[in-house]
């Protein structure tokens, strides 16, 4: 069975920096493999295993912490966290460390703490925009109308790439009010030196400080056609209106 991965639409802008190394996996488990067999045999820093590996009443992270091996269901959910791990080692060694020590702190606690929590949205919904001032300013602050169409320009000179899989996933089936937790990423950083900054730039205060913005991605220029309709931005149920005091430095 190929689990919903022959769903995946690989042109998607959004999977452009993971569709080189993901259509060709995502190829062979269609043929019948499993997804945690592809991925163990694709370069990553872990092992990739069966999720009958993962002992009862083990938490996941501190099974990923002391064995070096993820614990993999068939899936769009599981893959695409592979596909992270494969394109983010360095980033994903770092959240799980975050979460171990959280573990190790406080123990596996029936609400996560806001460190935890924090890790987890990162984790399955975040986003890395790189863009100049005035986008950002203007993302902040819920400005839609200045963000999507005053400035449209100016996204030539930014990128956007999405990290949490639980996101890609949902993407999978794409609707106008997916939205993102966006962390924010120098703009001059080049892309091979990405991970390495975000495994530095990760750290549990800040993170517990929830330094994230939420962001529709559909309404990134170019990439959902509906944006060519006036009214694709007016929509204050996804666009929602500014809120002159929500603007962050």
């Amino acid at each position: 069975m190929a689990h919903g991965l022959d769903r995946i639409a690989w042109q998607a802008p959004w999977l452009a920096p993971y569709r080189a190394v993901g259509e060709p996996l995502a190829q062979q488990v269609q043929a019948g493999r499993s997804c945690a067999d592809v991925l163990d045999g694709a370069g990553a820093p872990v092992r990739f295993v069966s999720q009958a590996e993962l002992p009862a009443g083990m938490a996941y992270e501190q099974f990923i912490f002391e064995q070096q091996r993820v614990p993999t269901r068939d899936g769009l959910h599981d893959f695409f966290n592979g596909l992270v791990w494969l394109h983010f080692p360095q980033a994903k060694h770092r959240l799980n460390q975050l979460q171990a020590a959280q573990i190790a702190a406080d123990g596996v606690l029936p609400v996560r703490g806001p460190v935890r929590d924090a890790i987890t949205v990162f984790d399955e919904n975040a986003a890395l925009l790189q863009a100049p001032d005035a986008l950002w300013e203007s993302l902040a602050a819920r400005d839609w109308q200045r963000l999507f169409i005053g400035l449209r320009p100016l996204w030539s000179q930014a990128r956007l790439t999405l990290f949490g899989h639980a996101l890609l996933e949902k993407l999978v089936s794409p609707r106008k009010a997916i939205t993102a937790h966006v962390y924010r990423v120098p703009l001059d950083l080049a892309p091979a030196g990405l991970d390495a900054w975000l495994a530095q730039d990760l750290q549990a205060p800040r993170l517990a400080a929830k330094p994230f913005v939420p962001l529709p991605v559909l309404g990134v220029p170019g990439w959902w056609p509906a944006q060519q309709d006036a009214a694709f931005y007016a929509d204050a149920q996804v666009f929602r209106p500014p809120r002159p005091a929500s603007i962050h430095g």
